[in-house]
């Protein structure tokens, strides 16, 4: 039987009930990986590894809040347990908030600072001292945004989360690289999501602006990830790889 690129290794991948955290997470498995996979919502969470497994992956679940420490020590702890280590991250996991900049609250950026920075920010540092205990290494992947690099209306608090996420992964390879184990950003453009298609005009907007001709689907994001965490990749550090079918390139305003 041929080798598949994930074979024997042991996957997490927050944030994966839906959308494009759930296609890293099947592509992951289907491709070999023992995949970990988590949602803050059970039901998503249940819903999506059965749909894994049924398609001939292995895929456990976790269930939890990502933000919060005693879910990123025990996801940590149920991956080495259920599996016996630990290769890959793909730390997917965040939220959106809208916001005007004049009117936006404390408590919408206290919400996205626990999740977006707090969560990634603790959970790589759980799971890479994991690898550097098992001695062999490792990759992580953190998920970024095309607003981390591109002004867009009512998106500052979130775009600048994710700018913060960028310059994590550009700032860890000092500690992590040593220690083989490579971090890089997959920074999604306009993605067909099931949020993003609840928008009728989604498609129509960003077929026009996007010099693709069309918005990426879960599989262009996932395509990219999968290289980033493969051995095909572990000489790339600290890079954020843009998915947007050009749009940054020239920049045209969804309004």
């Amino acid at each position: 039987m041929q080798n598949k690129l994930f074979d024997n290794q042991v996957a997490i991948v927050t944030g994966a009930g839906v959308g494009i955290g759930f296609e890293v997470a099947r592509q992951l498995a289907l491709q070999g990986a023992k995949v970990v996979l988590n949602d803050i919502s059970g039901d998503l969470a249940q819903s999506a590894g059965l749909k894994i497994r049924e398609q001939g992956g292995l895929c456990e679940t976790f269930i939890g809040d990502i933000s919060e420490m005693e879910i990123i020590k025990g996801i940590v702890k149920f991956t080495v347990n259920t599996f016996g280590k630990l290769d890959i991250l793909v730390a997917n996991a965040g939220v959106t908030t809208f916001g005007n900049f004049w009117e936006y609250q404390p408590e919408s950026m206290q919400k996205l600072l626990q999740i977006n920075l707090f969560g990634t920010f603790f959970l790589t540092q759980a799971v890479t001292k994991q690898m550097v205990s098992q001695g062999n290494g490792g990759s992580i992947l953190l998920t970024s945004s095309v607003t981390a690099h591109a002004a867009h209306l009512n998106l500052a608090a979130y775009g600048m989360t994710k700018a913060a996420i960028d310059q994590l992964a550009k700032n860890l390879i000092v500690d992590l690289a040593p220690h083989n184990i490579n971090i890089n950003t997959v920074v999604p453009g306009a993605t067909l999501t099931e949020r993003t298609l609840e928008d009728t005009e989604y498609i129509e907007t960003w077929s026009r602006i996007t010099p693709s001709g069309r918005p990426s689907t879960i599989n262009d994001i996932a395509n990219a990830a999968l290289f980033l965490v493969s051995p095909l990749s572990r000489q790339i550090m600290g890079q954020n790889l843009v998915v947007d079918g050009g749009w940054v390139s020239v920049g045209v305003s969804p309004y």
